[in-house]
This record gives C-alpha cells, sequence and structure tokens, in this order.
C-alpha cells in the first residue's frame, strides 16, 4: 500500500501531494490528514475514499502515447472512448453504459467542457499536461453541482507550486501527425510560482485506407496555452489560470478543389470545423482553524467558446459564454462529524444557429435561436465517519433555472469496511442536465438522412444507484485486488436520439429508459514486475424507440480487458500491452434499404508500448489497434454524399487501422 501525506488546499478538496505533486479529491472533500491507495503495482489506483473513484497517475498515462484525455483510456476498464461519426475526428466518451453527456467533465474541480464544447472536448487537454485523472462512477458529491448522473471525471493538470520541474514531449506517427508539448514551473519567492504550458498538432495529409472516397481522419491543426500562478501560505491559497485554444478540422472526401461551390452538384462533399475556446479561473482557499479543517473557498471561473462549421451544404455556426461562481465552508466538529456547506451560481449562454436549412432537416426552432440559462443553489452535506471502518455522507441541494424552475438534488453515500481485506460501497443520488442537441451532437451534421428535432425536449432527470465490494486477498506473498460492481441508471426523463426514425424527442409518459451495468476486475503482480489486470463488463442499456422498449444502438453488450506491465530490472525498461474484446450490439434499423446490417458482431484491439527510461529523458514506441480491425461500411452513402442515405454517424468501432508512433519525452525535476 502507499500512503500519501495531503497538504489540504481548500474546502473543495485541493491537495498536493509531496511525493510526485499529484492530487488525490476524495468525495466528501476531505483529504485531511492521509489518503491510502492501494494497487500501487500501476499507475490506476482505487482510492480508499468513500466514493468509488480511481486514480490515474501520470504513471499509467506513461504506458500509452496519451497524446490527449480521449486516448488515456486505453488502459481503463471502466471508461470506453470511441470516434462519434467517421468524418469528423470527434470521440465521445461512454461510462456505465452511457453516452459522456451524462458524465460531469471536470478540470480541477471545477466544472468545464459543457455545451457546444463536448464533441471534440477529449481532445482539447493534452496527454502531458495532465498530472492525474480521477473517475468517479454513479451520484457524486452535491459540491460540484447537479448534473452528475452516471459519474465524473477530473483531471489534475501538472502545478506551478510543485517540486521545481521542466519537460518537452514530441510524438509522430504513422499517420504522419506529429505533436509537441512544452512545460515548465518556477518558484518566483517561497509564496509565490508559476508555469506555462503549450500544446501543437498537426495532421496535414487525407488517408482513405478503405478507399471509400472519405478520409479516414481530418486534417487538422490544434494549437493551445495555459499559463497559471498559485501563491501558498499557512492562512490564504490562491490559484489563477488562463488558458487558449484554436482548432481547424478538414474533413469529407478526399479531392477538394476550389473552383466548386456549394450548390454545385458535382463538388466534394467537404467538412470545414473551426472552433475557438478560452478559458479563465481562480481559486481562493482561507484557512481558519487548520485543527478544525474549518475553511472557506471561493472559486470562478469562465470560458467563451466559438464554431464555425460546414458540412456539405449545411452550416453550423455556434457561440456560447458560461460563468460559474462556488463559495464553500467546510468544518469537523470532532473526529465523527463534519459539516460542507455553500451556494453557486452558474450561467449558460448558447447562440446555436442554422443560417440554412436542407429539406431532410426539421430543426423545429428559428435560425438564431438563443438559449440563456441562470442558475443559482445552495446545498449541504454532512459526513458522519467511525474510524475507517464506516463513513455515511448524505447531501443535499437545491437549485432555480430561469428556463426549469426550482429542483433538489438528492445524494447519498455509504462506505463499509469490516476488516482489511473488503471494502464495502453504495451510493444513491439524482442529477438533472440541460440538454443542447447540435451543440452536443454536432457530428449528426454529417448526414442526409432526415433529422427531426422536436423544440420541446426539456430537462433530463435520472436517478442513479451503485453497489460495489473492492477486496485485497493475500495469495502467496503478493495480493489479489478484485472489484465487483453493480450501477443502475433510471431515466425520469430523457432527450432520446432515435436513429431508428431518424428524430430527437423527448422521452414520453410511460416510456422506459435505463442502463445496467455490471463489472468484475482483478489485478495481480503474477512476478516481480509483471502486473496484470483482468476485467469483465456487462452493459443493459435500453431505451423506448417508437413505442418498443429496445437495445440503445451501437452499443457494446459487454467488454472485456486483458492488460499487462512489465519493468525488469531497475525499471530501465518497460513493456506494456493491452487486449481489449468488444461486445456485439444493435444497429440502427435499416427499414429494408439494405445498405448495412442491423446488429454487428464482436471486434478485439490490441495496443502495445515499448519505453527506454534515461535519466532525465525517455523514449517510446508503439502501436494502437493491432489487430487491424476497420468498421466496413463505415460511411453509408459514400458512393453518394450528396443522397438521401448518406450517413456518416452509424459508428461502432474504429474507423481506420493500424497506427505505429514514436516519440520522446524529456522531463526535468529539481532534486
Amino acid at each position: 500500500m502507499l500512503t500519501t501525506t495531503m497538504l489540504l488546499l481548500s474546502l473543495q478538496g485541493w491537495a498536493q501531494e509531496q511525493k510526485d505533486s499529484s492530487e488525490v479529491n476524495t468525495l466528501d472533500g476531505h483529504a485531511l490528514h492521509e489518503v491510502t491507495v492501494s494497487a500501487h503495482r500501476g499507475g490506476r489506483v482505487k482510492t480508499s475514499g468513500l466514493g468509488n473513484t480511481e486514480l490515474i497517475s501520470s504513471k499509467e498515462l506513461l504506458r500509452a502515447a496519451c497524446c490527449n484525455l480521449g486516448e488515456s483510456f486505453t488502459t481503463n476498464p471502466s471508461v470506453d472512448v470511441n470516434y462519434a461519426d467517421a468524418a469528423t475526428g470527434a470521440q465521445q466518451i461512454k461510462l456505465l453504459g452511457l453516452s459522456g453527456t451524462y458524465v460531469q467533465m471536470l478540470s480541477e474541480n471545477i466544472p468545464n467542457y459543457r455545451g457546444l464544447a463536448s464533441p471534440y472536448a477529449l481532445g482539447y487537454i493534452p496527454g502531458p499536461w495532465m498530472q492525474s485523472i480521477q473517475v468517479s462512477k454513479g451520484a457524486s458529491s452535491v459540491k460540484n453541482g447537479y448534473e452528475s448522473i452516471t459519474g465524473q471525471i477530473n483531471v489534475e493538470f501538472k502545478k506551478p507550486q510543485a517540486t521545481p520541474w521542466a519537460n518537452a514531449n514530441v510524438y509522430l506517427n504513422s499517420d504522419q501527425k506529429l505533436e509537441a508539448n512544452l512545460g515548465a514551473n518556477l518558484h518566483l519567492s517561497d509564496k509565490w510560482s508559476a508555469a506555462l504550458l503549450g500544446h501543437y498538432e498537426i495532421l496535414d495529409k487525407a488517408h482513405d485506407d478503405n478507399d471509400d472516397g472519405f478520409a479516414d481522419m481530418p486534417k487538422m491543426r490544434q494549437g493551445s496555452l495555459m499559463g497559471r500562478v498559485a501563491y501558498m501560505s499557512d492562512s490564504y491559497m490562491f490559484q489563477a489560470a488562463v488558458k487558449g485554444l484554436k482548432e481547424h478540422r478538414e474533413g469529407g472526401q478526399n479531392v477538394h478543389n476550389a473552383q466548386f461551390t456549394m450548390h454545385n452538384a458535382q463538388s466534394p462533399y467537404l467538412i470545414d470545423i473551426t472552433n475557438e475556446r478560452y478559458e479563465a479561473f481562480t481559486k481562493n482557499a482561507f484557512i481558519l482553524n487548520p485543527e478544525r479543517m474549518t475553511n472557506i473557498a471561493l472559486i470562478l471561473s469562465g470560458s467563451i467558446h466559438h464554431e464555425r462549421s460546414l458540412y456539405g451544404n449545411t452550416p453550423y455556426d455556434a457561440d456560447q459564454r458560461n460563468g460559474y461562481a462556488s463559495l464553500m465552508f467546510e468544518t469537523d466538529f470532532d473526529e465523527h462529524h463534519s459539516l460542507s456547506t455553500g451556494i453557486s451560481l452558474n450561467h449558460d449562454w448558447l447562440d446555436d444557429q442554422n443560417h440554412w436549412y436542407p429539406p431532410y432537416l426539421d430543426y423545429g426552432i428559428t435560425s438564431g435561436q438563443v438559449t440563456d440559462e441562470t442558475t443559482p443553489g445552495i446545498y449541504a452535506q454532512y459526513t458522519y465517519k467511525i474510524g475507517e471502518q464506516f463513513t455515511l455522507m448524505g447531501g443535499l441541494r437545491w437549485d432555480h433555472s430561469n428556463l426549469w424552475g426550482s429542483f433538489v438534488t438528492p445524494r447519498m453515500h455509504v462506505k463499509y469496511s469490516p476488516s482489511d481485506i473488503i471494502t464495502l460501497r453504495g451510493s444513491v443520488g439524482k442529477g438533472y442536465r440541460t440538454p443542447h442537441i447540435l451543440a452536443e451532437n454536432s457530428y449528426l451534421l454529417a448526414s442526409n438522412r432526415m433529422l427531426r428535432i422536436n423544440g420541446d425536449i426539456g430537462q433530463e432527470k435520472a436517478w442513479n444507484y451503485g453497489l460495489s465490494a473492492q477486496m485485497k486477498i493475500p495469495v502467496g506473498e503478493r495480493t489479489l485486488e478484485l472489484n465487483a460492481e453493480y450501477y443502475y441508471t433510471h431515466f425520469l426523463q430523457q432527450a432520446i436520439i432515435d436513429y431508428d426514425m431518424g428524430q430527437v424527442h423527448k422521452m414520453g409518459d410511460g416510456d422506459k429508459s435505463f442502463s445496467h451495468t455490471i463489472q468484475i476486475d482483478a489485478t495481480y503482480e503474477v512476478l516481480p514486475k509483471l502486473n496484470v489486470t483482468a476485467a469483465w463488463r456487462w452493459n443493459d442499456v435500453k431505451a423506448t424507440y417508437n413505442g418498443e422498449l429496445r437495445q440503445k444502438p451501437m452499443n457494446s453488450r459487454y467488454k472485456g480487458l486483458l492488460t499487462a506491465s512489465y519493468a525488469p530490472g531497475l525499471g530501465k525498461w518497460q513493456f506494456d500491452a493491452t487486449l481489449q474484446l468488444n461486445g456485439g450490439g444493435r444497429l440502427p434499423d435499416n427499414h429494408g434499404n439494405g445498405l448495412w446490417d442491423e446488429h454487428f458482431k464482436a471486434y478485439e484491439q490490441v495496443s502495445a508500448q515499448v519505453t527506454r527510461f534515461f535519466r532525465h529523458w525517455s523514449i517510446y514506441a508503439g502501436g494502437e489497434n493491432l489487430t487491424g480491425f476497420k468498421q466496413k461500411n463505415a460511411i453509408i452513402g459514400a458512393d453518394n454524399p450528396w443522397g438521401k442515405d448518406f450517413d456518416a454517424t452509424m459508428i461502432y468501432g474504429p474507423v481506420h487501422g493500424r497506427v505505429f508512433y514514436i516519440g520522446a519525452r524529456i522531463n526535468w525535476e529539481k532534486i
């Protein structure tokens, strides 16, 4: 077991690890004295906190190329990442069998990447910028708001206040995609520090491995820069950061000819997407009584996002602004009782425009529709604890939206450890979210099939229930770590994307929509320094489509994973390999047209990497999707993209084959 001494940074649970500068934020906000994590043999560890949370450390991120957040879950059995379509390169995440829109995305415990940022958010966070990732399943704390339904994913960036460091990373793959990252921090005084992180990537050549006339991945250029400062004293702590990003994607048919016009029926089908995003945040923590952990914290954040895009003949332009504020108070009454309470304000402004509507698109709203939602809220959260054996936490928050009125979010967690061998956890909670259909699913426009979006979608509401058991069983001289869990998500109201009928509508009265997920995984050091994880997950995700309860399309029924890591001798070499088995599932109804099958079969994927470590740098080489599996007929009607059957959105698996890569990392840390 690995014990990490934590420094309390704020009521939110900001904590700096003194060993490797990674942060662990417990569900109840109490990263106070010590946080114990297990399975230190690898970089994916189960925290000992109240919630069912996995910490993906910087060590785990080195096991693959991890160019961005979306590629950081290759060795993770809980999170699925796949492309949303075969044309734009947009990635989507799935947790507990459901879309990533039901996962609350956080950056340093601040709600982020909502609405317009959703389709490409996984590519907006460079891997070398990340210090750690925390994946929490099920109902989460009410501190971060009401939006979490299936869980939370929180990203911690490298900190300016950490031990002085500088790093660089260069990556090149067989598709000629090139990435470069630079970062460093500087201690200006004993209290002030600053850091700068930079990223640039370019893919300037179109590839068409399946010979359907469309680029398998769009050409892309992206640049981003983050600057941040920190002030740390015994009684007051301050952090602030600004980030800017610009990205351009160019996909579609491979023949790009400037003399073609969008009204020329013989012109190629092109996709052109430009995104600009700017973010800023500040954190302030006032430590009133360190012994009682009495603190006041203030968080302020804001973002601006612009998108200008064209899908064939269909333009989609949108702008979004978000502002968020949270004022929190937390204290321990004694070793058994603690309280956290606070107020928050969230404001979303989204200008969602379609200047021209093709005949197959029935959006149901006027051009230039503006969504303006302001939601103030208040919460209280009580925790009762008996040593390390028993913890009970109950939270309740009240929010009022100018669009949906008042609503209440209850959540409860319990943890019981009758011995050092087993830990049992349970959770229940409700979640809400405001859907922005085209902003969050803009890739749906890469299609000529009918898309009818009913204007009155409403607010989504769901309950989530979870049970888990974590066991540490001595086997020989080592410990076998077993984890078993079950989660049930039950929607009371949901925006249904019906691929069968080509429409998006609100769940009707009496309709059902739910997800059952069962997962079992085991981790064991089978030989000295050879760590193996095996996992199996079963998904039963159903919703009511045209009055019939059916499996959600393009969703694998099960997933198997086997991953191994071997670092012999002094650890100068490291070998990593991962096998994924993705189960089959249902495809949308073809209504007898025969253009695609109505089911897809299971498929395997293999990835591997070898790394050579030196004192301050390392080199690595590897491959992804080494089985070479590619979804057949990924783009329906690719031979006639202007026809009514054209559709690039029915994706269940990889759209490109094997990819090989090489790279180098430079890491310097003051000793």
